[in-house]
């Protein structure tokens, strides 16, 4: 399975804002190349047919534009994952997960079931189709949603209806809310609100823990499900936990009030151990090193510990650069990392990286509530592999995205994704040559990511104050303008840089190529 999710409060994060933000990673061998696209209401479908499932939907009539991340092939579909629409609501979709059997024998998914037979024949069967999944929940979600809550809801109606073919975790954001959703089954879902204050990282596993069952069902403060929950799981037995103590718990519905929800319905399980206990547990560490539990000789949580709380407090405040470094890591400074000189080259290799070969793109979605409404989405792009690329600062508040981001199938230098993928390609065999070369070129380029957005944060105040524009209209025409120039203005400073590192690295390669031989060497 693929992809790694961090999430961020806005009180954990520099700038107050939220922050949504995914890896999003191709399956085995698999290098699906990406683009950074604007949908604009009168290009989103009416109806929407998915190539997985066979299955048709039916779309509301009034979309708002999003940004989204599609396949630069959309033979398999579109495939959207990330984006940011018109009312400053971010989601990312999807985080692949595990279910248990328990879970999977009590709500099998909803998967496509070809025709059997030929029509008119006494033993023809029609086909079936599956429900929705990853290839279309963007598409069908993100358009019609004005709130980062109203987002968990239309997504838990929607696999309500149809049903999904995969298990998977969703996340969304808005200025003041960063929500993750998770469906256990073909039709369960439950979802928690992350705390103001914590990150959450979340790799391809069923990540919610202590789950309020009677808020669910009530006030959903803190956590939403799907709306029979209670009953499933009580028909079926799938609670976990050993009671504390003896003392009488609080009831809702025949069930605790309080259970642990990764127990439940997660699985635990060896590939648990090598796959994803290892992404979570180097995060955590790093952002809360003062938390006792990953200190010491035997510390309670190591790199194989499946039970390491879904959300913790970091111990500084995270920018949307500490996100894109954090998610490009692969294990920096110990003995499993792959570019390391620590360890063996077995323990170098014996867990999955966060940073790895097949991530086709990463997405940083800011949410930024101190900023007026039609610049307060910014979508950092960075396409390709983390450790050898840079993500760029895009307001979301556009009508299209500079043709440099606009990926084509086939491999070309005129394209931020090729060459990422090239100067990784080029710079991994001689990673250590080549690091600081990309180190700096993702360091400026991210800084004049930030210099881009103050700059133009601050000329658009100005014009506002002076009555030329209106910053909470989000279609007022100069500052469309104005966010579209300041997007094609920073792709064109790092389209220049990105051909200089990509030479750089390339001259770094060739002088290392067999067949030299030059006479000074004899």
């Amino acid at each position: 399975m693929a992809c790694t999710t961090l999430l961020v409060g806005r009180l954990a994060t520099n700038d107050g804002s939220t922050i949504v933000a995914r890896n999003e990673d191709g399956e085995d061998f698999s290098f699906d190349p990406k683009k950074l696209i604007v949908v604009n209401p009168e290009d989103q479908p009416r109806t929407y047919t998915g190539v997985a499932s066979h299955l048709t939907i039916e779309l509301p009539d009034n979309p708002l534009r999003y940004t989204c991340t599609p396949n630069a092939d959309p033979s398999n579909g579109v495939w959207a994952e990330t984006g940011i629409n018109a009312a400053n609501v971010s989601m990312s979709a999807t985080e692949t997960i595990s279910a248990n059997a328990r879970v999977l024998g009590a709500d099998p998914l909803v998967v496509y079931q070809p025709a059997q037979g030929k029509p008119g024949d006494a033993d023809y069967k029609p086909e079936v189709p599956g429900g929705i999944g990853e290839e279309n929940l963007p598409t069908i979600t993100l358009p019609y949603i004005t709130t980062a809550r109203e987002g968990v809801k239309r997504l838990g109606a929607l696999v309500e209806q149809y049903g999904t073919y995969e298990t998977n975790g969703v996340a969304f954001g808005d200025a003041h809310e960063v929500w993750y959703w998770e469906n256990i089954g073909g039709h369960h879902w439950i979802a928690r609100r992350v705390p103001d204050d914590c990150y959450v990282v979340q790799p391809n596993r069923q990540g919610i823990d202590h789950f309020d069952l009677a808020d669910a069902l009530g006030d959903q403060c803190d956590y939403m499900c799907s709306a029979d929950l209670a009953e499933w799981i009580r028909d079926h037995d799938l609670l976990m936990d050993m009671p504390a103590s003896d003392e009488p718990q609080e009831m809702v519905e025949g069930l605790p009030r309080y259970f642990n929800a990764r127990i439940a319905f997660s699985t635990y399980t060896w590939l648990d151990q090598l796959y994803n206990a290892p992404r979570k547990w180097y995060l955590c560490s790093r952002l809360t090193p003062s938390d006792p539990r990953f200190q010491g000789p035997a510390p309670e949580f190591g790199p194989e510990s499946l039970d390491i709380p879904w959300a913790l407090r970091p111990d500084k405040k995270l920018s949307a650069s500490d996100v894109k470094d954090w998610l490009a890591t692969t294990y920096d400074g110990t003995e499993y990392d792959c570019y390391g000189t620590k360890g063996t080259p077995a323990t170098r290799h014996q867990y999955r990286f966060i940073g790895i070969d097949r991530t086709s793109e990463c997405s940083i979605l800011c949410i930024r509530p101190n900023a007026p409404k039609a610049l307060r989405g910014v979508h950092w792009f960075a396409p390709a592999s983390g450790p050898f690329n840079t993500a760029v600062a895009m307001y979301a508040n556009v009508k299209a995205m500079p043709a440099y981001l606009d990926t084509p199938t086939k491999v070309t230098t005129d394209s931020l994704y090729w060459n990422n993928r090239l100067i990784g390609g080029l710079g991994d065999p001689q990673f250590f040559e080549s690091y600081e070369a990309i180190q700096a070129y993702r360091l400026n380029t991210m800084a004049q990511g930030y210099q881009s957005l103050h700059e133009t944060d601050a000329a658009l105040a100005k014009l506002a104050k002076e009555g030329k524009v209106d910053l909470d209209n989000m279609d007022d025409p100069q500052v469309l303008t104005t966010l579209a120039d300041a997007n094609q203005a920073l792709i064109d400073k790092v389209q220049v840089q990105t051909q200089v590192v990509l030479g750089a690295v390339l001259d770094q390669r060739t002088v290392e190529m067999k067949n030299a031989f030059n006479m000074n060497d004899h």
